[in-house]
């Protein structure tokens, strides 16, 4: 594991304020300690959101479903993230097999839209309701995006350039949302990072309010996540404040989302119901909640949410802002159905 905390960005005084400052102040230099009296992160409405109880009470209970749902595809959610400002959600999914595209000369199955890479991401309301679509040719598998909010609307990032050899991202990207679009992975205007050359499953987690960006990606097999200063980031300078190996990855489950807010980072891991993980087990998902100050899990259960659905597989994980007053919540997604008509299903649960 690596630190350098000196690649300080904007956001920086949220960040510290945050993780409080008896902590901070061991770990940060004389200079940079009064960042640390900055007063916690707060909700739309002005009120201070108390910090994290580390018994996590909260957290451990099963989700609360708010949004059941089917994407444009009959293929299965991978991951998504919520403009509660707006009131959308923004869900990827890898192409079904038969689809033309416009350009396309032929229809193309599913199996070679995994191997390139083509993704639809679909825009929804809170009802559920489709409110749009786009088309993400060679960018990857679709295991994690991002929001970023700006005065004109929002932009988006997920992984790029996807790998012939994996059909997983190699690189990050970010763009706005224009329903209808066919966006090619070497689309003009199409802003790209490549901030690890040689790795691949990379995918993003972004947090807007202390404009943080968390990168997971693999290197010689291993996963790993590191965490930006997002405006350094997206001004092509990949110096990392943290990195480390992704907890819980010797489980050998397969990875199924994260999420970012704060000095505290989410991720999901977990498959479908089957062989070895049967209904009457409840399932494998496994919910993280790591430090972002060590890169170390510091607490983790089975999750045990919408035992009921089948086949349960969790997909996606993403911090919801705009309900409650703005307070966050954590939001889960967990596929529903048999093959070829899978729906989806979103549940919240308090980050306290």
């Amino acid at each position: 594991m690596s630190t350098d905390f000196s690649a300080a960005g904007p956001g920086r005084r949220a960040v510290l304020g945050w993780l409080g400052g008896a902590a901070v102040a061991g770990a940060v230099a004389p200079g940079q300690r009064a960042l640390a009296a900055a007063g916690p992160p707060r909700t739309a409405q002005g009120r201070a959101v108390a910090p994290p109880d580390r018994a996590l009470p909260a957290l451990a209970a099963a989700g609360r479903q708010f949004l059941a749902g089917r994407l444009r595809h009959t293929t299965v959610l991978q991951s998504f993230v919520l403009d509660g400002r707006r009131g959308y959600v923004y869900a990827l999914q890898v192409v079904a097999g038969g689809v033309r595209l416009p350009g396309e000369r032929a229809a193309v199955s599913h199996a070679v839209r995994v191997r390139r890479g083509d993704l639809c991401l679909n825009r929804l309301a809170l009802d559920g309701s489709p409110a749009g679509h786009m088309y993400l040719k060679g960018f990857g598998h679709g295991g994690s995006i991002g929001l970023e909010e700006s005065w004109d609307g929002v932009t988006l990032w997920t992984e790029w350039d996807a790998n012939p050899a994996s059909g997983y991202g190699r690189g990050l990207c970010r763009f706005g949302f224009a329903d209808g679009r066919v966006l090619s992975r070497t689309a003009p205007g199409l802003r790209t990072y490549r901030p690890l050359p040689g790795s691949t499953s990379n995918s993003p987690a972004v947090d807007p309010v202390y404009r943080r960006l968390l990168l997971r990606y693999k290197r010689r097999g291993v996963p790993h996540f590191a965490l930006h200063d997002l405006d350094r980031f997206r001004a092509g300078v990949f110096r990392p404040l943290i990195t480390f190996a992704q907890p819980g990855a010797h489980l050998g489950l397969p990875f199924q989302g994260m999420a970012l807010y704060g000095a505290s980072a989410y991720q999901l891991l977990g498959s479908a119901y089957g062989a070895g993980n049967p209904p009457s087990s409840g399932g494998n998902a496994r919910l993280y909640r790591i430090d972002l100050r060590t890169g170390r899990a510091v607490w983790q259960q089975m999750d045990r949410t919408a035992p009921e659905l089948s086949p349960r597989e969790p997909e996606g994980l993403a911090v919801w802002r705009g309900g409650d007053g703005g307070v966050p919540r954590l939001c889960l997604g967990f596929t529903e159905g048999p093959a070829g008509a899978r729906t989806f299903r979103l549940y919240e649960k308090a980050l306290n």
